[in-house]
Parts: C-alpha cells; structure tokens; sequence
C-alpha cells in the first residue's frame, strides 16, 4: 500500500527514501511548489539588523533554506557578508525545521546553543509546543522576527505565536522568505494521482499541511482532467502530521483520517500498524 508523500521538493523525495528505507512503501507526490519570495530585499534588509534581534523563528526547512541562500554577498570593497550575531537566537518548531537551520548556518557563524526547539521525543512539532520554551526569556521590547513562506499576497506567519510574544511585550515581524503555489504535476506524477483515485482504499496519503489538502482539491485533481477517476473520498486514506490538519482532511472528506507526529519514525509506526 503506498504512501503519497505530499511534502514539497526536495522534501517529499527525501522522506519517500526514508520510509522505503525502513520497509514502508512511499512516493513523492508533492502538492507544493517553493519559489524564492516576491520582494528578496527584505530577507536582506532583515540580515543587515540581525543584531537588533532577540530571535529569529523559522517556521520550515524551506524558510531556513531561502533565508539562508538570500544571505547578502561580500561587497567589492571588502565589507564581509553579514554573520550571525553571539547575542540573536533562533527557534524553530521541530527537529527537522532546527537540523536545517543549524546545517545552512553553520557558514554564517549559526551555533547550536542558539537554536530553541521542542526535543525530539516530544508528542507534537508546532508552536504551542515551542512557546513553553521561550516564554521563561525576557520579551519586553525585544525584537522577533518570523521567517515564514507565503503568497504573492505577502508572508504569512504564526498567528498565535505572534499573540503571545505580543503579550510578553515583544515587537514581532513576520519576513517572508519564499512562496508557496500549488505548482504542477508531472506526467509520471499525473499517473501516480489517477492510480490513487482508482484504488483509494490501496493508498495512502501523508499530509503535513492543510494547504496542501486545499491545492489537492482546487489546483490538482482538476487539472487532471475529465477522463480520471472521480474522487471517491469516502474510501480514500489520509495520515496526518498534526491535529489541524487531520480536522481539515476529514472536513474535505477523507474517509478514514489517521493522526501521527512528524517524523519518519512516526509515520513508520503508524503505516506498519495500520489495518
């Protein structure tokens, strides 16, 4: 029974490795597409004041990877690229999201004792679990700012995250560092899609976000044409990474929605235990 890994690339390849690694048949079948963000000067602008900031919250791998590959070059008369200050924190809300972090800034001098995140044997990746660590710090009129995807329509951060900064007498921004759309499937990927649709109940897929599910509807089936397989959703299987986003599956309709932490050792446990 294979599982549809939905994540974006190079993601969802990087996971479909995985799980086939540890015996669980998967595919990537990404329902997300990242591109650089629409206004890259502000990423910048956001390194030239990385010293005026108490911490900084990446909210994915792919934040991490467009903060850090939009870091500003050396300039011709010798001024060195900006560094990661001693004093600036960073966070983020799982162990995979903070593992890219301190890898892609490692070369801008990005230590690990910097870096806030809930452990890895925690029972959620998300920023009600990371909040308990960075409330004890003091917040008043400190400067956070949140490293987020986004549309054309601008960066979409941590709605509640913000509120509780705000609270604690933090001044927040959220800096958008890449665009999320639905992107387009590839013929290959295409077939994948139509083979799920026409066994449903054979396959399995593995959500770790509800704006997947939503370009899954929208975007997706759609542009498979006529000649597919109708959604059948009452017999279709989705796993998902976290409480929201089983909620936003089973309200599409997924017939059977099951729920699982986001890690690979997770979704292992949970396909191997599945009827």
């Amino acid at each position: 029974m294979p599982t549809l890994v939905t994540r974006p690339e190079p993601q969802a390849s990087g996971w479909a490795e995985a799980l086939a690694a540890q015996g669980v048949a998967a595919q990537p079948l990404p329902l997300i597409a990242i591109e650089g963000p629409p206004h890259p000067e502000a990423v910048a602008r956001l390194w030239h004041t990385l010293a005026h900031q108490r911490l900084l919250m990446f909210v994915s791998p792919a934040s991490a990877e467009w903060f850090f590959r939009l870091r500003p070059q050396p300039l011709r008369d010798g001024s060195p690229a900006p560094a990661w200050p001693a004093q600036t924190l960073a966070a983020a809300p799982g162990p995979g999201t903070a593992q890219a972090v301190l890898a892609l800034g490692a070369a801008a001098g990005l230590t690990p004792d910097r870096m806030v995140s809930p452990p890895e044997d925690s029972t959620q990746f998300d920023s009600e679990a990371l909040w308990p660590l960075l409330a004890p710090l003091d917040w008043p009129d400190q400067r956070v700012s949140i490293v987020s995807g986004g549309d054309t329509t601008g960066a979409r951060g941590r709605t509640w995250l913000t509120a509780q900064w705000q609270r604690a007498g933090a001044h927040v921004e959220a800096v958008q560092a890449y665009q999320r759309g639905p992107g387009m499937w590839a013929s290959a990927q295409q077939a994948l899609a139509r083979q799920a649709l026409a066994a449903p109940q054979a396959h399995v897929w593995l959500f770790s976000s509800s704006q997947a599910i939503d370009h899954l509807v929208a975007h997706h089936l759609p542009a498979l044409g006529h000649a597919s397989p109708r959604p059948d959703w009452q017999r279709m299987r989705a796993l998902c990474t976290h409480p929201r986003i089983a909620e936003h599956a089973a309200a599409q309709g997924f017939g059977e929605v099951r729920q699982c932490a986001p890690t690979v050792a997770a979704v292992v446990q949970a396909r191997r235990s599945a009827p």
